[in-house]
């Protein structure tokens, strides 16, 4: 019935900061944007290794969105990664901290988290 989820949109509260993390820090293709005048909103479409896209978007006064304590919803967004400790390493040189890692009980892979600059939850889970 699914083939697979095609995208995930992210709504931001100041575009310019988030495009820069998604797009310089955690180094995302760009495959287009758009500004939408009537919404006054911006839609950037952003690759992940050419396999999802992230839909990020601007729109004035955006609700915040609890996300700690959790809060019944999307929990969090993660990214597959070959090697943890490397990517753990080049985050943290751009001053993205990172919480300890962690084992994942079930399949015994290891995972850490980190925050956009809205506070959304992203996980790295080593493949």
């Amino acid at each position: 019935m699914f083939n697979r989820i095609h995208h995930v949109a992210i709504i931001c509260s100041d575009y310019n900061r988030s495009k820069d993390f998604y797009v310089n820090i955690l180094g995302l293709e760009v495959k287009h944007e758009a500004y939408r005048a009537e919404r006054k909103s911006y839609k950037l479409d952003l690759a992940v290794n050419d396999l999802y896209q992230i839909e990020l978007f601007s729109f004035e006064n955006p609700t915040e969105r609890p996300s700690r304590p959790e809060a019944a919803g999307l929990r969090h967004l993660a990214f597959e990664v070959d090697d943890l400790d490397f990517v753990i390493q080049q985050l943290n040189a751009k001053g993205v901290l990172t919480e300890a890692v962690r084992i994942d009980e079930f399949t015994g892979k290891r995972f850490t988290f980190f925050s956009d600059p809205d506070g959304l939850p992203l996980e790295l889970y080593e493949r």
